[in-house]
C-alpha cells in the first residue's frame, strides 16, 4: 500500500501540542487595543502626561490604518529569504515608500487632535515642511539606531508612521512565509529589534514567550530563560521593582550585559508589549541606576533611550515631558 508524504503544515496539525511560531499583527484591532491600555496605564503613573500623549499617538496610528491604502508588495523574494535565513522586509535596507502618506494621515489627525500639548504644533508643522528625502533619511537612520539629538523629538512620530506601514505589510504575509532568521533574536520580518517579550495566554499561544518586533508588530516564538539579545541560557536573572504585580520584569544577562523586559499576560491579560515597556519607565530607571546593565533596544515612542548613555536623570525627564 503507497503511503503519502506528510508535508510540514500537515505534521503539525497532527500534533496537539503544536503553537505557533509566527504571531502576525492584527492591524484592525492593534492600535486601538494599545491605545485603550496606555490609558489604562496612564492612572496614577508617574509618566501619566507622557503615557496619555502617547496614546494619542496611537489613536493616529489607527486612523491611518484603517485609511491608507498600500500598494500590493513584490514578495517574490520569500523563498531566497527561506533558503538563506533572511528577513523578508528588511526595513533599514529599503525604507518602504508607503510611510510617507501614513505620515501625513497621522499629522493630519494630530493636528486636529484635542488636548495636545501646544509645543508640539511648531514640530507636527516641522514635520509636514520636510521634504520626503529628508524624511527618508531621518527614517533611515531610526531604523538603524542612531538618532541624532535634534530628532529626538520627531523619533516617535516617524517611528510611529514606519510602524503602521510594516505593521500593514506583515498582516498581509502568511506565517508559513515567514523564515527561520540568524540570529533569531531580530524579527524575522523586517529585521527589527524587539522592544520587549511577552508571555502569551490563550489559544495554542498560551504559556509559551514571543518577541515582539518594534517597527512591524510581528512576534516569533522564543523559549524562556534565553537571552532574547544574545540567546545565552547562562547568567539570565530577573530584575522587578520591589511592590509590583510582576507584570513588568527585567531579563538580564550575564553573558551580553543587556536586558530586555518581559511582559506577562498570566499576571494581567490586558498586559500589552509595547504600552507596558513604555508605562514601565521607572524600572528602566532602576536599571541605570543600579545595575551595570544596559538596555538592548529602544521603545519606538520613547527614542529617547537610545541617548540614555549620554543623558542624565533630570535631563531624560525634561525629553518625556510633552507639556514642557
Amino acid at each position: 500500500m503507497q503511503q503519502r508524504i506528510l508535508q510540514p503544515g500537515e505534521i503539525e496539525a497532527l500534533d496537539k501540542t503544536s503553537f505557533p511560531r509566527i504571531l502576525l499583527p492584527q492591524v484592525t484591532t492593534l492600535f486601538a487595543e494599545r491605545a485603550a491600555r496606555l490609558r489604562q496605564l496612564a492612572d496614577g503613573n508617574p509618566i501619566a502626561d507622557y503615557l496619555q500623549f502617547a496614546a494619542k499617538i496611537v489613536d493616529a496610528q489607527q486612523a491611518a490604518a484603517a485609511s491608507v491604502e498600500l500598494a500590493a508588495l513584490d514578495i517574490s523574494t520569500v523563498e531566497r529569504s527561506q533558503q538563506h535565513s533572511m528577513p523578508l522586509l528588511p526595513a533599514a535596507e529599503h525604507v518602504d515608500p508607503a510611510w510617507q502618506a501614513v505620515l501625513d494621515r497621522m499629522l493630519e489627525t494630530l493636528a486636529s487632535a484635542q488636548g495636545l500639548p501646544e509645543p508640539l504644533q511648531p514640530l507636527i508643522a516641522e514635520l509636514r515642511k520636510l521634504s520626503p528625502t529628508e524624511r527618508d533619511d531621518i527614517a533611515t537612520t531610526l531604523l538603524r539606531n542612531d538618532v541624532a539629538a535634534r530628532h529626538i523629538g520627531m523619533a516617535p512620530f516617524i517611528m510611529a508612521a514606519l510602524q503602521v506601514t510594516y505593521a500593514k505589510r506583515a498582516a498581509a504575509l502568511h506565517a508559513a512565509d515567514v523564515p527561520y532568521t540568524d540570529p533569531a533574536t531580530i524579527c524575522p520580518v523586517c529585521a527589527s529589534a524587539p522592544v520587549a517579550s511577552v508571555l502569551r495566554i490563550g489559544g495554542k499561544s498560551n504559556g509559551h514567550r514571543y518577541l515582539h518586533c518594534g517597527t512591524c508588530c510581528t512576534e516569533w516564538h522564543m523559549v524562556r530563560v534565553k537571552c532574547s539579545h544574545c540567546e545565552s541560557t547562562a547568567g539570565v536573572h530577573y530584575e522587578t521593582i520591589e511592590g509590583s504585580k510582576d507584570v513588568v520584569t527585567a531579563e538580564t544577562c550575564d553573558e551580553c550585559g543587556t536586558y530586555r523586559k518581559v511582559v506577562n499576560q498570566e499576571k494581567d491579560p490586558f498586559a500589552e508589549p509595547l504600552a507596558d515597556d513604555l508605562a514601565s519607565l521607572m524600572l528602566d530607571l532602576l536599571m541605570s541606576e543600579q545595575t551595570r546593565f544596559q538596555r538592548a533596544s529602544a521603545n519606538p515612542l520613547l527614542y529617547v533611550a537610545v541617548a540614555e548613555a549620554q543623558e542624565d536623570a533630570p535631563a531624560q525627564q525634561d525629553l518625556i515631558d510633552p507639556a514642557q
